[in-house]
């Protein structure tokens, strides 16, 4: 096995300290402009009213730059979840707290509505915010001893198949031991965060945003008594897929970081940076989760109704 590569994590102003100085704050604006055509225009709308606020020093809505190298306090991040998620990829190590604007359609981290984005704004500089720490993961891949790929994610890394379709075998390893292996279509290892994207999808449980965990789930595991597992993210995840085929990849955040042979070990771990998303002080994580999921429940009837 390879060794980690030193991690090196920059001091950057904690934005309740900016605020309290008095200093204007700095914010850039970021988003998919390449998918989504309307975005510069809602931005425009609000970009003067931004302005009064605070100091706009940077803009990318086509995620062309290196943001890591940006002098902002935050970030305003127009779209929808695969908006931020780019965002915190692009920011690397230097991740700032993030105002997520939804202009997509699910929007579990992105939950501001354009209409709400200067009362939140307002609210942050009068210090009625709070900003949630949330684990980042980094996934390398090894080509024997020999590191062959590196970055960051949000969300989650699977190591999954394409064509010719046919079933992988992955074995699972936490910690530098061999916890099981597994028959499946795919396996993914997910953030919190990430629980409710492609890990929900597989049939993988929901878990708290903030919370220090990794959520490890097969995709079509072939024995059914295979089921996902919640460990710590303090643990090490590695896997390895023997016999894999064409088209076996390592995916990170949806994107395909490399393809995988015998030969390959991707490494899961925690990243020291994390993404810190900014909420309202009334943000209701639960009412996030029925809203965005459609968790109807039962509908009663008021006395006044029957």
């Amino acid at each position: 096995m390879g060794s980690i590569p030193t991690e090196e994590t920059p001091d950057l102003p904690n934005l309740g300290d900016v605020v309290r100085s008095g200093r204007r704050l700095k914010v850039m604006l970021l988003g998919s402009g390449d998918r989504k055509p309307h975005l510069p225009d809602v931005a425009g709308e609000l970009r003067s009213s931004i302005e009064s606020m605070a100091e706009v020093v940077f803009t990318d809505f086509q995620f062309e730059y290196d943001l890591d190298e940006v002098d902002a306090d935050l970030a305003i991040v127009f779209g929808g979840d695969g908006s931020i998620l780019r965002a915190a990829r692009q920011m690397k190590a230097r991740q700032r707290p993030v105002i997520g604007v939804n202009l997509g359609r699910l929007g579990f981290l992105a939950d501001v509505q354009p209409v709400q984005l200067l009362p939140m704004l307002e609210g942050v500089l009068a210090g009625e915010f709070k900003t949630v720490d949330h684990v980042m993961l980094k996934c390398q891949v090894f080509e024997n001893e020999r590191l062959v790929e590196e970055d960051f994610g949000l969300n989650e890394v699977a190591v999954m198949g394409g064509p010719p379709f046919s079933i992988q075998n992955v074995d699972l390893y936490v910690d530098g031991k061999l916890a099981t292996s597994y028959s499946c279509d795919g396996l993914i290892v997910s953030t919190p965060i990430g629980s409710t994207a492609h890990n929900l999808s597989a049939g993988g449980p929901i878990v708290r945003k903030n919370m220090d965990a990794f959520v490890i789930a097969p995709i079509s595991p072939h024995t059914l008594t295979v089921r996902p597992i919640v460990d710590s993210a303090d643990r090490v995840i590695e896997m390895v897929v023997q016999e894999p085929n064409d088209s076996t990849s390592a995916v990170l955040d949806g994107q395909v970081l490399c393809r995988l042979t015998d030969r390959h070990r991707v490494r899961i771990c925690r990243s020291k940076s994390v993404f810190r998303l900014i909420e309202g002080t009334d943000h209701n994580y639960y009412q996030t989760l029925r809203e965005k999921l459609g968790w109807g429940g039962s509908v009663r009837q008021s006395k006044d109704e029957t």
